[in-house]
């Protein structure tokens, strides 16, 4: 509905609004006088003063029933001032955009810019930039000013190459295989693999996880679910084949694998080391910490005891010491063994 918010401005979802007047006259010659009303709305932001007399010799009707139909619109809370001998006009501020926005959520736009522009494919990033535009357009001087003054001196620059450059369009469609319920072909280029594989896959769902975004799917390859990184697609086209499958949300096939069997590990971590392993400490299944004097002793609940957990405690594990379990001190000394053979 069309609110009028002191001191904020017009707030106003012109749907909303139409069907807000529609209700208004429902039950009369509805259609008729809705077609006025919206025509009246329409003049009285042309100008900015409009004589009742005028809109009655448009219109044809009485300056009784312009007064009642001005009413209506005042009813669904377009901000109206009427002037005796003078006329009509709109309270200023509701010839601002049909959306506006604080000076705050303006400058949220440029966060979102900058995360779209690397955070998602070219082909995605090509519509946000296009939907940024006309979103700015509409917005009042001191707010693109705001902007403006902003998206220069944001920059945001991620660790890791997300996407195949040779693939612009992967999100996109993939969005489309998801929503319409197609297959994809897809090849692949896996971590444990010499060449890449081609499949037919029925994507479920994209999620985005310790820096990577992964597409989780059901194989007609493997006949199972397995998870793709978008950076590891060496091609990617549409089909027109229908999903064989009925798969559920995203969420639970991804509950099922946080019910995988897990192995509770204990490392002691330098203090100092532990403030900077904090943020990425989630993704490898942290359950606690305590302060034992200099050090950190951490607890782990985790799936990957092969390759994820112990190449993450390589990266700071001369500052650090496994408490349990043995398996994986031998799995890291494994990992050293082969590195020094390589060198």
């Amino acid at each position: 509905m069309v609110k009028w918010i002191p001191n904020r401005g017009l707030y106003l979802s012109m749907k909303s609004y139409l069907w807000d007047i529609c209700y208004a006259v429902m039950g009369t010659d509805s259609v008729k006088r809705f077609d006025r009303i919206v025509a009246i709305l329409i003049q009285l932001q042309s100008k900015r003063i409009v004589k009742a007399q005028e809109l009655a010799d448009r219109f044809q009707v009485s300056l009784r029933t312009i007064y009642r139909d001005v009413r209506t619109l005042e009813a669904s809370g377009v901000p109206i001032v009427s002037e005796a001998g003078i006329g009509y006009s709109i309270m200023e501020g509701y010839r601002l955009p049909p959306v506006m926005f604080t000076r705050e959520e303006a400058g949220s736009f440029v966060a979102a810019e900058k995360l779209m522009q690397k955070f998602v494919d070219k082909s995605l990033g090509n519509y946000h930039e296009s939907a940024m535009f006309k979103i700015k357009s509409v917005l009042r001087g001191r707010e693109k000013d705001w902007i403006s003054a902003l998206e220069s001196q944001i920059v945001v620059d991620p660790s890791q190459q997300l996407f195949n450059k040779n693939l612009p369009d992967a999100l996109e469609i993939l969005f489309e295989s998801i929503a319409e319920k197609t297959q994809v072909f897809l090849k692949y280029q896996s971590l444990d693999s010499e060449h890449p594989s081609e499949r037919y896959i029925e994507p479920i769902g994209l999620f985005h996880e310790n820096g990577f975004w992964y597409m989780l799917g059901y194989c007609h390859l493997r006949n199972d679910y397995r998870q793709f990184r978008t950076d590891r697609m060496l091609g990617i086209k549409r089909t027109q084949t229908s999903f064989n499958l009925e798969h559920g949300s995203l969420d639970d096939h991804l509950n099922k694998y946080k019910e995988l069997p897990k192995t509770k590990i204990r490392i002691l971590v330098d203090k100092m080391v532990a403030r900077y392993i904090s943020g990425s400490k989630k993704h490898y299944g942290f359950v606690s910490e305590k302060l034992k004097g200099d050090k950190v002793e951490m607890t782990f609940m985790a799936t990957d005891l092969e390759q994820g957990f112990p190449r993450w405690y390589l990266m700071f594990g001369d500052y650090a010491e496994i408490l349990e379990p043995e398996s994986l001190k031998q799995r890291v000394k494994t990992i050293l063994q082969n590195t020094m053979t390589n060198l």
